[in-house]
């Protein structure tokens, strides 16, 4: 299962080293922000509701105008008020992310605007196998340490050095504790209270692209890769949002409980069908089927087969999910309505939307599940058997 994952964005500095009235994460670069920039690529790998940035409330207008034109802006959480130092900083925006009980968080610096999609995906792969993993690049230069007279002591092996970017990356709960443990106190990244804790976090490959900007030198660097991204950017597919929509019908048959949306309603009868006949998802997987131009579940699971003879419906949602990210897309949400007049269905609503989330691989808060009657009209009425209806929307890649 895919796990969820919150960033934190450290963006409450003034960036004295600057030079400039204006901190250095507000300043525009290729038409956007620099802080923009860093929620934007984030946002690709998260929901907006799981990036929490940690800023200056004495910023509050450079702030606002920053995000104007940042993608899923309008999803953010508020910002938090950072710390003293960036250590307490940090630990304001974890506990900030603790309700949504992310399973990793990525911790990036907001002057490191060259964020790259591929650098936060190693980041990501390597915390499948590891507690902690960040970005670095090797020392290309010659290391000297020196006395305090400046006179040469010896020379450092360069082999084993490495530079540390962000953003660095690490199972929640393990990193909110060490800062927790080490609060009052200050290092120099957040993969140091790692290491002071005897835990390893790996290294994997950054860009240059990354570096962090602190005097106005680096800003010439940052504008030239950001005119570069906007060419890429220019020749990447866009997305385009497609609807789809399903409907079901199941008898009922003699039994004791239903299969509604994955859980098991206890009821007087069942419901008849080749699989375990669970309305619910029959009808949710139509809808993605439909929304990708795909037929429909009785082509991809015929009730003739008798493969699919009692089968947990959670199989075809699943093949449908899976055909969605097979052409790159993703599923934005899913709505679905069962039609009865029983079993109730309202008390068990909340089991059936984490198991929905579940199967599909997405956050619950994408996921809709309720029930209305037909008052007593029809099929439904007479309580012969239950139908549903739903509808979806994707994410797919434009060509």
């Amino acid at each position: 299962m895919t796990k969820k994952i919150g960033v934190v964005i450290v963006a409450a500095g003034s960036g004295s080293r600057f030079g400039d009235p204006i901190p250095k994460q507000y300043h525009m670069l290729g038409g956007k922000s620099i802080l923009a920039h860093c929620i934007d690529c984030f946002v690709r790998h998260t929901t907006p509701e799981f990036i929490q940035v940690v800023y200056n409330p004495d910023h509050q207008q450079w702030f606002d105008r920053a995000i104007e034109n940042a993608n899923g802006r309008d999803q953010l959480p508020q910002p938090v008020k950072g710390g003293i130092t960036r250590q307490q900083s940090v630990l304001n925006g974890l506990r900030a992310l603790e309700p949504h009980a992310p399973d990793i968080v990525l911790i990036h610096d907001a002057a490191r605007p060259g964020i790259s999609d591929d650098v936060i995906e190693r980041v990501i792969t390597a915390l499948q196998s590891h507690a902690g993993a960040i970005p670095t690049l090797p020392v290309a230069d010659t290391i000297k340490q020196t006395t305090d007279t400046g006179v040469i002591a010896r020379t450092i092996p360069r082999e084993s050095l490495h530079r540390a970017q962000t953003p660095q990356g690490f199972d929640f709960k393990t990193i909110l504790d060490a800062h927790q443990k080490f609060e009052g106190l200050e290092f120099t990244d957040d993969a140091a209270l790692f290491e002071a804790l005897g835990l390893d976090a790996i290294c994997v490959e950054g860009t240059t692209n990354n570096d962090k900007i602190t005097h106005q030198d680096d800003f010439g660097r940052a504008l030239s890769w950001a005119e570069s991204e906007k060419k890429d950017m220019s020749r990447m597919p866009l997305e385009e949002y497609r609807a789809g929509t399903g409907f079901d019908v199941h008898r009922f048959a003699p039994g004791d409980h239903c299969i509604l949306c994955g859980v098991k309603v206890p009821h007087s009868a069942r419901l008849d069908g080749h699989s375990d006949a669970d309305v619910g998802l029959h009808t949710l997987t139509d809808a993605i089927l439909g929304a990708i131009g795909a037929g429909d579940i009785g082509q991809h699971f015929p009730p003739s087969d008798m493969q699919w003879k009692g089968a947990a419906s959670d199989i075809f949602l699943k093949h449908a999910a899976d055909l969605v990210r097979k052409r790159g897309g993703r599923i934005v949400n899913v709505d679905v309505t069962l039609i009865c007049e029983r079993p109730k269905i309202g008390p068990h609503t909340p089991t059936m939307r984490e198991k929905v989330a579940e199967i599909l691989d997405i956050e619950v808060d994408r996921v809709n599940v309720k029930a209305t009657t037909t008052e007593r009209l029809g099929f439904t009425g007479r309580e012969e058997g239950i139908a549903a209806q739903a509808a979806v929307s994707v994410a797919l890649p434009t060509s």
